[in-house]
């Protein structure tokens, strides 16, 4: 969605450096979801993942590319709207930690 509305208002080749850092900021708070792989569509969601400025940048984005997906990718768009009418789940999954070291993910080394 990111590429379709960067490639119309932006007129880059690839992403604008705008857009890619909204993409991987998105893509960062996805991957911290707590409800992992069974996350709800955001709309949904109880938990507000994105900050305030970048969450009105991701409905922005949604608001404008959501009908164009419909052409693009009509089997992912209306899996999105069926993704959609599912409620979230009422509890809130606790995080699963690593219980071994090696399951850890490796952490920056200070600077």
């Amino acid at each position: 969605m990111i590429a379709v509305y960067c490639r119309d208002h932006h007129q880059a080749d690839g992403l604008c450096g705008a857009c890619a850092a909204l993409e991987a900021y998105a893509s960062e708070r996805i991957d911290r979801c707590v409800y992992g792989p069974e996350k709800p569509t955001c709309f949904n969601c109880p938990i507000h993942c994105y900050k305030r400025d970048r969450r009105e940048a991701v409905r922005e984005v949604m608001r404008y590319a959501g009908p164009r997906m419909l052409k693009r990718h009509p089997i992912l768009a209306l899996m999105h709207i069926i993704d959609g009418r599912v409620a979230a789940p009422v509890e809130i999954p606790r995080r699963r930690r690593a219980s071994h070291p090696s399951e850890r993910p490796a952490r920056p080394a200070p600077a």
